[in-house]
């Protein structure tokens, strides 16, 4: 009885310096902020953003939102499953916001640029609105809270994006750069239109100086960003995507470069040729397809038939040698029959991707499925046949995977493992994941790994030697005299 009498005052003591600490930095200044990212690659390059124009203006970053005085949910509404986690935050927040008077909760990002009308009657636990354009004015708008209002700020800004800040990056491995802001396409399920606006791309000069300032500061793999990526057009001088990711490997020689995401109409001869070209940048290519019926790719107004897409997969595949492919693919669209289905899973068996990202077609207010087609393929009927989808890609990307046990492939060690600490993972220039045994090395080296197993998502192996450590000899000519 008592050793538990002692480690329960322990635990109490512990507890009650954590709850004391929380509070002191709560109450000490409610200029401490914490920020949730939900979403995409855009919303953590975002959340960077936000960082940086808070720090500017004073704001600190917390350690944890029981540490914060402003607690940000920076927001992603592409699919309706990401509105539902949301709301559930906010429930959360609801009940820290009674025990943690003073609490300002902020929604910030697609989520209230898309649902304006009815965000505040969300939750009682928002404060304030941001849409993807305004973040340059959130002190403001903390401000205004503290004096007791409940401002919103949702105006599109076709000129924002975010030029001359510097966005605050976790970790010093991998790191994002937005290329271009906002999308052109009318995809018929699509809300990014309505959330992030018209297509601008960043001008030529100002990614460079931030892709030399990530070489300088020793970042391994540099991505770049956009809502459709290879639409890009410099604002000064016009060059296009594929002149773009050219310059930006030559600047990075020594970095992993990588993109995401590409659109099959904007995939060009110019970008292929530039993929196979440069050594550095990743033989993998994210090129969303959502349907294998021509029917149903008019229908959501894609631009391009699945003769088409069959095409760019045959210039990408003859022009780049063991390239990997994925892409995103929605099951139940308005007006799908069986033989549409049955036209994606011939797609997938004939194109073998290494992974699909894949969803049942769920309405969405506003766009132009909402307003032009009717929603009648049942819901059963949506989950039946993601569900054969499902399998299929699982059962695919099981047989790639295995056909690569036996193998050594580079990885970029990126983080230690969530499973163990004596494991790391990375990933392959095919943005494969690797787990494989920790040993010696280090996150941010780059090593070959011999692949020992696989499931249909992961591989893993055991290293066989530093390949940094072997270039780094190689360069040293003195060691050969």
């Amino acid at each position: 009885m008592a050793v538990r009498s002692i480690f329960s005052n322990v635990y109490y003591f512990n507890n009650t310096l954590q709850e004391q600490r929380a509070f002191m930095m709560r109450t000490s200044g409610s200029n401490t902020f914490y920020i949730h990212t939900f979403g995409c690659q855009m919303n953590q390059s975002d959340s960077g953003i936000i960082t940086a124009l808070l720090q500017q203006a004073g704001y600190i970053p917390a350690e944890s939102e029981d540490e914060a005085g402003i607690i940000l949910l920076n927001t992603c509404a592409v699919r309706e499953n990401a509105v539902d986690r949301i709301e559930h935050y906010l429930q959360y927040l609801h009940g820290l916001k009674k025990r943690h008077k003073g609490l300002i909760v902020g929604v910030l990002g697609c989520v209230p640029q898309y649902q304006r009308q009815e965000m505040f009657s969300l939750s009682p636990a928002i404060d304030f609105l941001a849409g993807p354009d305004t973040y340059r004015s959130l002190p403001l708008l903390i401000r205004q809270v503290q004096a007791g209002q409940k401002p919103f700020f949702l105006e599109f800004n076709s000129a924002e994006t975010y030029e001359g800040i510097e966005p605050v990056r976790q970790g010093s491995i991998s790191a994002f750069v937005p290329v271009m802001r906002g999308c052109n396409n009318m995809c018929a399920f699509c809300v990014v239109p309505f959330t992030r606006g018209r297509e601008r791309s960043h001008p030529f000069t100002l990614i460079m100086g931030e892709v030399r300032q990530l070489v300088a500061s020793g970042y391994r793999e540099i991505t770049l960003l956009g809502q459709n990526v290879n639409s890009y057009s410099d604002p000064e001088e016009g060059r296009d995507f594929a002149a773009l990711l050219e310059a930006v490997s030559r600047e990075a020689p020594l970095a992993r470069i990588r993109f995401t995401t590409s659109h099959p109409k904007d995939i060009s001869e110019a970008l292929v040729r530039t993929i196979a070209d440069r050594p550095n940048i990743c033989n993998h290519i994210h090129l969303p397809v959502q349907s294998g019926s021509s029917k149903i790719l008019g229908l959501m107004n894609r631009g391009h038939t699945i003769e088409d897409y069959r095409e760019k997969i045959a210039l990408i595949r003859k022009a780049i040698p063991g390239v990997i492919l994925t892409t995103d693919i929605i099951a139940g669209f308005c007006g799908e029959q069986e033989d549409d289905h049955q036209a994606t899973l011939d797609l997938l068996s004939e194109v073998r991707f290494d992974l699909a990202y894949m969803f049942f077609y769920s309405e969405r207010p506003g766009t132009l499925a909402a307003r032009t087609l009717a929603d009648d393929v049942p819901e059963l009927t949506k989950k039946r046949r993601l569900q054969e989808i499902i399998d299929l890609q699982n059962s695919i990307s099981g047989e790639l995977y295995q056909a690569a046990v036996g193998t050594v492939v580079e990885v970029l060690a990126e983080s230690e493992s969530k499973r163990s600490s004596q494991k790391l993972m990375g990933r392959t220039g095919t943005n494969r994941v690797v787990i494989f045994d920790r040993e010696h090395y280090q996150t941010g080296e780059r090593l070959n790994v011999l692949i020992t197993s696989s499931t249909s998502a992961t591989l893993i192996g055991k290293p066989e030697y530093s390949v940094d450590q072997v270039s780094s000899i190689i360069k040293d000519k003195s060691l050969f005299y």
